[in-house]
């Protein structure tokens, strides 16, 4: 079994490229995505703490988040198909109608 450190350091990486993918990125497919992955990524820490502390919390708990997270892809995608009838695009740029 992989050591408690690999797991964090695996979730660190994994968070880190999501996060580049957040902020350099201008593509909406690709935000979401990588929103997907940071969250992927606290769900491997939630089990590796839960692993290394026998905690059951930190099994159950990454499942709801699993949940909402897919909630979450649904509703962005249908914002997403949205925005691309409506301006043609998905540039996170090119869309200014919430700017205030």
């Amino acid at each position: 079994m992989p050591s408690t450190t690999a797991f964090l350091l695996l979730s660190a990486l994994i968070f880190t490229v999501g996060l580049v993918g957040v902020t350099v990125r201008r593509n909406m497919i690709t935000v979401l995505m990588s929103l997907e992955l940071m969250l992927n990524a606290v769900n491997i820490n939630l089990v590796a703490f839960s692993q290394r502390f026998s905690s059951l919390e930190g099994h159950v708990f990454p499942v709801f988040i699993i949940c909402i997270a897919a909630g979450e892809a649904a509703v962005g995608l249908a914002i997403i198909i949205q925005l691309y009838r409506l301006k043609s695009t998905v540039n996170v740029d090119e869309v200014t109608e919430l700017n205030g």
